[in-house]
């Protein structure tokens, strides 16, 4: 491996019958999680947004943002909590996707979020690895 070179962390997103592949991004709350997984929890919906807990207690960092992107992975510090966004929240403002309060992004989805919406309220969620 070159010196500073960094590896990709792949994640599958599971509910129900759905499956999604992420990308996660190389920041401290992305290699807690990683060091985490598998996870699994029942998730909460809020607008175009599921969230549910992550065993995770990390401090906000000066890199936290309100508004973030379509099919961003955030932890929201708050409710130790891991966000997936696909679309605006009761928070948003235009056509921005806002967070609650502001989230470290962790990574995104790869391929089309908006098929989140199929996911309901207080189903199951499970993240794993998605090794090579």
């Amino acid at each position: 491996m070159i010196l500073g070179a960094r590896r990709s962390r792949r994640i599958r997103i599971r509910s129900g019958e759905l499956s999604f592949s992420a990308t996660l991004i190389d920041n401290r709350a992305a290699r807690a999680l990683w060091r985490r997984l598998p996870v699994e929890a029942k998730a909460s919906t809020w607008g175009h947004e599921i969230y549910f807990p992550v065993p995770l207690e990390l401090a906000s960092s000066k890199g936290d943002q309100d508004v973030v992107g379509m099919g961003d992975i955030a932890y929201w510090p708050p409710g130790s909590a891991l966000c997936i966004f696909f679309g605006k929240t009761p928070a948003s403002r235009g056509e921005e996707i806002r967070a609650a309060s502001p989230v470290t992004v962790l990574g995104r989805v790869d391929g089309d979020p908006e098929l989140f919406n199929a996911v309901e309220d207080g189903q199951v969620v499970r993240l794993e690895r998605d090794d090579p």
